[in-house]
């Protein structure tokens, strides 16, 4: 299923931490600073390919603040996500460059990224799924009534407002409970 075809159904996925390493720091997850730090996680191909398999649509949702705070650049942004492109099976990547001081409607936990993608693929929102590595993609997902799969990385952070649907620690089981759940329905 490519972009263009509409599909009730996606994965909504954070970027750092679900398809590519964060870099921890003192227990807190940041994004890669440049290409050359880009670390695509070895199972993430084979993961979003069984994804795709089941018909969902693949869309990248990323919270991308370090644009606004002035310390990283859109260009090296889009860098980053044509490198994941080129690698990936991803439909779309949605992106919220701004802080929080800035108030939007789409940064996450906020789920004004989740809204739009669904207004752009005519996409029903509680058949859908958002795996995240935080509280924020947790929160998102909650606030749009999609269903939640955290991968637990152990970050020295808060935890989501309401319990996620499950908690994995790889995407490979993030995608293993999402296979499972569909073959339910």
């Amino acid at each position: 299923m490519g972009v263009g075809a509409l599909s009730r159904r996606a994965v909504f996925l954070d970027r750092d931490g679900v398809l590519n390493r964060a870099i921890v720091r003192e227990g807190k997850p940041y994004p890669p600073g440049s290409l050359a730090e880009l670390e695509i996680i070895p199972a993430a191909r084979d993961c979003l390919l069984q994804l795709k398999r089941l018909g969902l649509l693949l869309l990248v949702v990323t919270n991308q603040p370090d644009v606004a705070r002035g310390t990283q650049s859109p260009a090296v942004v889009e860098q980053i996500h044509e490198a994941l492109r080129a690698s990936l099976p991803i439909d779309d990547f949605l992106v919220c460059f701004h802080d929080d001081r800035d108030n939007c409607a789409c940064r996450k936990p906020r789920p004004g990224l989740l809204i739009e993608a669904a207004s752009k693929y005519g996409l029903d929102l509680p058949e859908c799924y958002v795996i995240g590595d935080r509280w924020r993609d947790m929160d998102a997902g909650h606030a749009a009534r999609c269903a939640t799969i955290l991968i637990d990385c152990g970050y020295d952070e808060r935890g989501p407002s309401a319990e996620p649907d499950a908690r994995v620690s790889s995407l490979r089981e993030a995608v293993g409970w999402v296979t499972r759940r569909l073959a339910r329905l």
